[in-house]
Formats: structure tokens, C-alpha cells, sequence
């Protein structure tokens, strides 16, 4: 595991190195399986891609089904498969990241997102040269989460709460979620947003334009 580790550190450090570069910014996006990456993502490039040149790096493991979602919005994509050559890993690592790499025209972005494999655990323990990150939690996955998977919510710059469209219809305390958050995580940014009807997406799309070094990583 360390020399998974090691590796995973060098290769990471040399992507930041070509990211900096390019003068491009780097956002790992993390987040559960169908907390609302990929509908995020289609609202985030309707509203940026007009202005901005945007890349996506895609992470599944296995089909092409939410880099085709995203496809027809301007932005650049690289699709990486876990499942193709890679073990069929439940997240994304710096040598993924690295081979993604040769798909976009990292010296034409201004911005790349990579969208992480759905999974609370492993993405949150490989950087994989980001600038920050960010990660969707959805209010339809109970309040303990925090607690229960700590070092994803501790890894993190800013926790976008995403579904609060659907508070009205489950029986869910979002004051207790932010108490469980806060003993795990005392201080990160917080965004409460619906992907579907877009409240919150203007101030997502206001991070993702500050500079790095803002955003703490």
C-alpha cells in the first residue's frame, strides 16, 4: 500500500505540475453513487461553458452513459474506465487522471473538473493533483453520513447539500446533518443547492471561479 501510495503521490505532483502550467484549475468533484455529480456537471456547463473553456475528465467504471450526458455542452471530455485496463478501482488515481490527460487541450482551459468514481471512501484517499476539492452530498442519504465516512467530509473545501428540493417530502433534519458535519469538518464551506432546479448552482459556479489558492488546497 505504500508503494501504491508513493506512486500514486509522484504521479500526482507531476499532473499539478502540468495543470500549472497550462494555467489551468483543477477541481476533483467526489461524491456517493447518484448523489447528482453528473446532473451538477450539465447544469454547471450550460451556465460556465458559454464563458469559460471548460474541461471534464469523466471517472465509471464501466460505459460512456454520463460522459454522453454531458456531451453537446462545449466542454472538452476525457472519458477514464476503471474497468479498462485499470482493476475496476471504485475511484480515480493520479496514473488515471495522467492518462486522461492527452484528451483534452489542457493549454486552451481555463477550468477542468474531474468527475470521481460515486464512492465515500477511496477517491477522498488519492489525490490526484487537484487544486481543491469539492464534493455533492444528497440530503436522501441521512444525516450520519459525516460520522460515518469522516475522511471524505475532512478532505473536502466545500460540501455543496445537493436535493434540498425533495426536504419537503423526507423525513430528514438538515440542522442535525450540519451538527455531524461540523464535528468531523469544523469550518468547511457549505452550499445547499438543487442540481434539478438549479437553487444554489450561481453560488457553486462562483467558487469554481475563485482563484486556487482561496479555496485551500
Amino acid at each position: 500500500m505504500e508503494r501504491i501510495l508513493g506512486e500514486n503521490e509522484r504521479v500526482a505532483q507531476a499532473n499539478r505540475a502540468a495543470f500549472d502550467a497550462a494555467g489551468v484549475t483543477v477541481v476533483n468533484l467526489m461524491s456517493a453513487p447518484g448523489a447528482g455529480k453528473t446532473t451538477l456537471l450539465a447544469e454547471t456547463l450550460r451556465r460556465l461553458a458559454p464563458h469559460r473553456r471548460i474541461g471534464i475528465i469523466e471517472g465509471d467504471i464501466e460505459t460512456s452513459l454520463d460522459a454522453d450526458r454531458l456531451d453537446g455542452f462545449g466542454a472538452a471530455i476525457a472519458l477514464v474506465n476503471t474497468g479498462d485496463g485499470f482493476g475496476g478501482e471504485c475511484h480515480l488515481d493520479a496514473p488515471m487522471v495522467a492518462s486522461a490527460l492527452p484528451g483534452l487541450p489542457l493549454g486552451e482551459l481555463d477550468l477542468v473538473i474531474v468527475e470521481n468514481v460515486g464512492n465515500l471512501v477511496c477517491p477522498a484517499e488519492f489525490p490526484i493533483g487537484e487544486h481543491r476539492r469539492a464534493m455533492v452530498y444528497a440530503v436522501t442519504e441521512g444525516e450520519e453520513k459525516p460520522l460515518k465516512y469522516p475522511v471524505m467530509f475532512r478532505s473536502t473545501d466545500l460540501v455543496l447539500v445537493n436535493k434540498t428540493d425533495l426536504l419537503p417530502h423526507l423525513d430528514f433534519d438538515l440542522a442535525a446533518f450540519r451538527r455531524n458535519l461540523d464535528a468531523v469538518r469544523p469550518g468547511v464551506e457549505v452550499v445547499e443547492i438543487s442540481a434539478r432546479t438549479g437553487v444554489g448552482i450561481d453560488e457553486w459556479c462562483a467558487w469554481l471561479g475563485r482563484p486556487p489558492q482561496s479555496a485551500g488546497h
